[in-house]
């Protein structure tokens, strides 16, 4: 691997490390993102319904408006659930979006945990 290039050929683009753009609060420059604890909340129901066998597959966006968090009962299907955090509603109707299959709003709200309340009671009915 020539050091110069980054490549092996030598013929190639100069390599060069660039800083990724960062704001006064750390995250990505006008990104939106999902922290920690409410990551790990929404993972904790994407894997209690893999394991009751509703869900299959997920997917994640983060742009400068919303951050998605969408789950799949096939790869290429329309997701069945899909979370979304929109901080600019915050004030208004709550930050935290829960959208059916077919794209309708099944909840809104500023509380992650009620959020995802519809979608911990379909668990229920797919355990029992």
């Amino acid at each position: 691997m020539n050091a110069k290039t980054g490549g092996a050929s030598g013929g190639g683009h100069s390599g060069q490390v660039v800083a990724f753009p960062q704001k006064a609060g750390g995250n990505a420059l006008g990104q939106v993102g999902f922290e920690r604890a409410e990551l790990q909340r929404i993972l904790d129901l994407y894997g209690r319904m893999v394991a009751a066998g509703e869900w299959r597959d997920y997917a994640m966006d983060f742009d400068k408006h919303a951050a998605t968090f969408a789950a799949f009962r096939r790869t290429a299907e329309r997701p069945n659930a899909r979370v979304e955090k929109r901080p600019s509603l915050r004030a208004k109707q709550g930050m935290y979006t829960l959208f059916g299959e077919h794209g309708q709003v099944l909840k809104r709200g500023s509380d992650l945990a009620n959020v995802l309340a519809p979608m911990e009671r379909k668990l229920m009915k797919a355990v029992d």
